[in-house]
């Protein structure tokens, strides 16, 4: 059972909450009570607990090596840095679990130019193997089921499948298999 009865264990656990929501884009703090008075010790423990809660989310959903939010710098720096289409969609499937639902505002940066560079070498490995009218991804880094299917591509097919699990090694990371398996699955 949690008991916090050391004011530097609040302290801290205060500090990494808020540093963490801070990281994830929250709008408010779930620290801060309606009367504008220090947090109770029940409200970090729910913090704490939420932010324990969305690391292991996207842990779930295919993002490795997510620190835990106990250490709040490193935290930060991993949900700041890590900004690859799988961490992307992972962040916005888990985002329900932070305090009040996490950021409002929830839209993803443009891809970087090497991020699109990625996405087109992506896309030309999967078409010399074995899948020629492969769309390049959109300007923003979109590629979408829709498109697939405008160019004839079953989404479902074994062996797009497998050309894609073989192709996921030229992203260097930006691309993984539980990307691939989700956006299959349609999520």
């Amino acid at each position: 059972m949690f008991r916090a009865t050391s004011r530097p264990l609040l302290a801290a656990a205060a500090i990494a909450a808020a540093a963490t929501l801070a990281a994830c884009g929250a709008s408010s703090s779930p620290t801060s009570s309606t009367t504008g008075g220090p947090p109770s010790a029940a409200q970090l423990a729910q913090a704490q607990h939420d932010l324990v809660r969305f690391a292991v989310c996207l842990r779930s959903h295919g993002v490795p090596n997510v620190p835990d939010p106990t250490s709040p710098r490193q935290f930060k720096s991993y949900l700041g840095n890590n900004q690859s289409p799988a961490a992307q969609s992972a962040k916005q499937t888990c985002r329900r679990l932070l305090p009040g639902g996490g950021p409002s505002n929830h839209s993803t940066p443009p891809p970087t130019h090497a991020q699109l560079a990625t996405y087109l070498a992506f896309a030309h490995c999967v078409r010399s193997h074995g899948f020629p009218r492969f769309p390049d991804p959109s300007s923003t880094g979109e590629l979408s089921h829709e498109m697939l299917a405008n160019a004839g591509i079953n989404v479902h097919l074994p062996a797009l499948r497998d050309a894609a699990d073989a192709c996921v090694g030229v992203t260097h990371g930006l691309l993984t298999r539980a990307a691939v398996a989700r956006f299959v699955a349609g999520h």
